[in-house]
């Protein structure tokens, strides 16, 4: 059921869960995303797969909780950008962390349960989590985050939550955090005791919600379909956006742009692909090199490489060229891209996109200010926002890459 996949995570057996069919929309739900808002995009897009489970005043209230920003599509030169970040972190993960929220209390008030919910992040993914769960009764958070590899921004964001929000400076990078991640899902003993779940987009809760910003897009694109440029790493969003294609909204095709971490590359050209060590990048959430979610992308699109390839091109883009496009990009509209944003522009251009490519945003400029200055010599002003932070507590704990410090942290106390 949807409940039992959500509370659990990932399997027992440590694999992803994927949905047995995919529920289409009718032509007439397809036709009524034109024009729709962001609560009745929802109702179209998630009725479909939870209708069985939660009635649908149950889920009315749960969208109108969790919805609570918009997805504007703005022109930019000679492309469309789809802003994700308008949530309370500024990052696309806002959208899915609210709805996660929603749908754990409510299982969890029904049920009479608390849980703990285990997350790695290379960024982005924990501050919108922390905030998506903070003060949340029935929930423990614990993030991992490797050390030196988040900006000043995202690591205030993860350190000075509430205090249900427990942060963990892992000394590794973040497949190290995803590993411990999946290690501790596999200590059985562990799960019982703490009720584990994930909030990572290993969870199936997470990419349900993020399919109604691709219908949103499709909506303001008033019926026109595109392709759609994806700057991606542990593909999550990409995964959700071929979940929302595959049950009818008109996308055209997908570009993944990769940093040097390129796993998707890899995999395309191959047809299968090795991890590899990850690269430390300039779009730092996206460095990730053991993608979680490639088995659940392959699944989506039939297992069948050549379908994959007819759907989805990927590139890779270096750090000199994130860079190179932020500046021409703001030299030549005034526009200023995040780095990872910066990746999605650069794809677009050397694979032949241009006026029609819809560039997905994931995050805002304003959560990596220093290292844009450093970069390209452009002034980001986020001291206001780092003085907020700073007005609250900040609770994190050092941690080795360690399974058994791991193990003995969520079994002390500090929970």
């Amino acid at each position: 059921s949807f409940e039992e996949s959500l509370a659990r995570g990932i399997g027992r057996d440590g694999n992803l869960y994927v949905p047995e069919f995919i529920p289409q929309l009718s032509d007439s739900e397809v036709a009524s995303l034109v024009g729709a808002d962001r609560q009745a995009t929802a109702k179209i897009m998630l009725t479909p797969w939870v209708a069985d489970e939660i009635p649908v005043d149950d889920l009315a209230v749960i969208i109108r909780k969790a919805s609570t920003f918009d997805t504007p599509l703005v022109d930019v030169g000679d492309k469309k950008v789809l802003e994700l970040f308008h949530g309370p972190t500024m990052a696309f993960k806002d959208v899915a962390a609210g709805y996660l929220s929603a749908f754990m209390s409510y299982f969890n008030q029904k049920a009479g349960r608390r849980s703990t919910v285990l997350v790695a992040t290379s960024g982005d993914t924990g501050g919108a989590i922390a905030h998506g769960f903070a003060d949340v009764a029935s929930i423990d958070l614990v993030l991992l985050y490797p050390k030196g590899r988040v900006s000043l921004l995202q690591q205030e964001q993860l350190r000075r939550v509430a205090k249900n929000i427990r942060s963990l400076e892992v000394n590794g990078d973040f497949n190290d955090c995803q590993q411990l991640v999946k290690q501790a899902f596999a200590d059985h003993e562990l799960n019982k005791k703490l009720n584990l779940t994930s909030a990572n987009s290993i969870n199936i809760g997470r990419l349900l919600p993020q399919t109604t910003y691709y219908a949103s897009l499709y909506g303001q694109l008033a019926g026109q379909t595109a392709r759609v440029v994806v700057p991606t790493g542990n593909l999550g969003n990409l995964s959700a956006g071929l979940l929302a294609r595959s049950m009818g909204v008109p996308i055209a095709k997908f570009l993944a742009a990769n940093n040097a971490n390129d796993a998707l590359v890899r995999y395309l050209e191959h047809g299968d692909y090795e991890p590899q060590k990850t690269i430390q990048t300039m779009s730092n959430a996206m460095d990730v090199n053991a993608p979680n979610n490639l088995p659940r992308f392959i699944r989506i699109l039939g297992d069948d490489i050549g379908n994959i390839r007819s759907v989805v091109e990927a590139v890779r883009v270096t750090d000199e060229e994130t860079v190179q496009t932020i500046k021409q990009v703001y030299s030549d509209t005034g526009y200023l891209l995040d780095p990872h944003t910066a990746v999605g522009w650069h794809a677009s251009n050397v694979s032949g996109g241009g006026n029609g490519d819809v560039i997905v945003s994931t995050a805002s400029p304003l959560k990596f200010a220093e290292e844009i200055f450093a970069k390209t010599g452009i002034k980001v002003d986020n001291t206001q926002l780092l003085e907020e932070l700073r007005q609250k507590p900040e609770r994190y704990w050092e941690l080795e890459n360690s399974i058994e410090q791991l193990a003995e942290f969520l079994s002390s106390s500090k929970l």
